[in-house]
């Protein structure tokens, strides 16, 4: 599994694993929402070479290892929404 940085998602599709609630209180612009709860049911929602993120890092971490296994590529985005707020990225409404 490889980690990027925020800074490195650049033009990959983001896909975002929190939960509702947590996506509802604020999330990078443009990120597609797949609970990973529904990851399964989903996959063939998330586009190849897609940048997973999710509050800190640790549950898009098991996601990429997933998508991985199933012969996805995909990048796990270090830090998660907290470190993507922390740099500045853009943002639909705020994260705690």
């Amino acid at each position: 599994m490889r980690d990027i940085t925020p800074a490195e998602v650049h033009d990959r599709p983001l896909v975002d694993v929190r939960e509702a609630d947590e996506w509802q209180a604020g999330h990078a612009e443009g990120a597609i929402h797949i609970p990973m709860s529904e990851i399964m049911a989903r996959i063939g929602e998330v586009p190849d070479g897609a940048a997973v993120i999710c509050r800190s890092g640790a549950r898009s971490g098991r996601v990429v290892a997933f998508l991985e296994q199933r012969g996805r590529e995909a990048v796990n985005v270090a830090g998660g929404t907290v470190q993507w707020a922390a740099e500045g990225r853009p943002m639909v409404g705020s994260v705690d």
